[in-house]
């Protein structure tokens, strides 16, 4: 799997999570929206490996994780992901939102509210995760 795999995934992942929000799937929507960010931090990741380089074991390893938090620090944006808050109170309310998922996630039952947070968190034009992510992958 590549950079591209990941970003494809990533967008399938949110039209996925959208797509149940509207049948009232809320379970798995709250749960493909948060996998939709992780797989846009793998693609940022994967953007930092260089070609022909031999990663290092640690790097690697520590990328094969769900942890949100991880992944935005071996992608190099966890700097300016605050940077990014200290003048977006927005984007900043949703990472808050966005720090409630976790792998675990898929084994819970989650609200239409909850749902509706997590989709719009990850995915609003102006103020979101993906959005923001984009701009670095």
């Amino acid at each position: 799997m590549d950079r591209g795999d990941l970003q494809a995934l990533s967008r399938v992942r949110l039209l996925e999570a959208k797509a149940l929000l509207r049948l009232g799937l809320y379970d798995g929507a709250y749960y493909l929206a948060g996998y939709a960010v992780e797989c846009a931090l793998k693609a940022c990741i994967a953007k930092n490996t260089r070609r022909y380089e031999f990663p290092d074991r640690k790097r690697v390893d520590a990328s094969h994780t769900h942890d949100l938090q991880a992944l935005l620090k071996l992608a190099h944006l966890d700097k300016l992901r605050l940077e990014c808050e200290t003048t977006d109170e927005e984007f900043e309310r949703n990472w808050q939102i966005l720090e409630g998922w976790s792998e675990q996630s898929r084994y819970l039952r989650h609200s239409s509210e909850a749902a509706h947070s997590l989709l719009r968190a990850a995915s609003d034009r102006y103020h979101g995760i993906i959005p923001w992510i984009k701009r670095h992958w």
